[in-house]
């Protein structure tokens, strides 16, 4: 079987190439293959020129497009990609790819087809108190609205086999894919296994791009998906 890792970037200049070399060498459960497909989203720093010294690597993909926002790279990134499982891991280094044999365990295992890294079962480092607290009150409203427990929907750390989103069509921007991609999950009666993950949050200063219109943009979805889409 084929491991996809999508690893959606824009202005990543200082992280992205490590990234790339955690992904490629952590070793994968059950003889998985990996593949690792990069969608540089218009970066107007120096990202473009490090992915250049990797285009030629095995079992490495690198796609260069203008500006979509993340859920438009995150959708270049799933067409680009090959695998029966696909992984979604940011392009900084708050998640540590040497998780993700935990996080394939449960969908090899035959136990779901959806895994979803939490950083409320885990441990948080260095997360900022307004960003804990939108984090918090978009679990609990999901939770509440959809009756359905989910400790962490805006977790990076999503994964699905090929079949789970075969036929779901995301219409949203930038950030809104958590939400929509959640909801639309549990339309097709699948479930969401989640299991704790470490997170450690980057500042502000070192290129963090979460703000507060950010966490409106995730937190509309889950009404909007709730009340005004069927």
């Amino acid at each position: 079987m084929l491991l996809s890792v999508i690893i959606p970037a824009y202005n990543e200049e200082s992280t992205i190439a490590s990234i790339i070399e955690k992904v490629r060498s952590v070793e994968l459960p059950r003889n998985l293959s990996k593949e690792v497909v990069i969608v540089d989203d218009g970066s107007k720093d120096g990202t473009r020129e490090i992915l250049k010294r990797f285009e030629s690597l095995e079992g490495v993909k690198i796609v260069y497009q203008n500006n979509q926002g993340k859920t438009g790279a995150l959708l270049t990134g799933i067409r680009a990609a090959k695998g029966d499982i696909l992984l979604i891991q940011d392009a900084d280094l708050e998640y540590d790819p040497s998780q993700y044999p935990k996080l394939l365990d449960p969908i090899l295992n035959g136990a779901t087809q959806v895994v979803y890294g939490s950083r409320f079962l885990g441990t948080i480092k260095g997360m900022e108190y307004v960003n804990r607290w939108a984090n918090m009150i978009s679990n609990w409203t999901f939770r509440m609205l959809f009756g359905v427990r989910i400790t962490d929907i805006n977790t990076c750390y999503k994964v699905f086999t090929r079949r789970a989103i075969e036929g779901i069509t995301i219409k949203g921007k930038n950030f809104a894919f958590e939400t929509e991609i959640t909801v639309k999950i549990l339309n097709k009666r699948l479930s969401i296994y989640e299991v704790p993950i470490d997170y450690v949050a980057r500042s502000r200063g070192a290129g963090k791009k979460i703000r507060w219109t950010t966490a409106v943009e995730m937190y509309w979805p889950i009404i909007k998906y709730r009340f005004l889409k069927p």
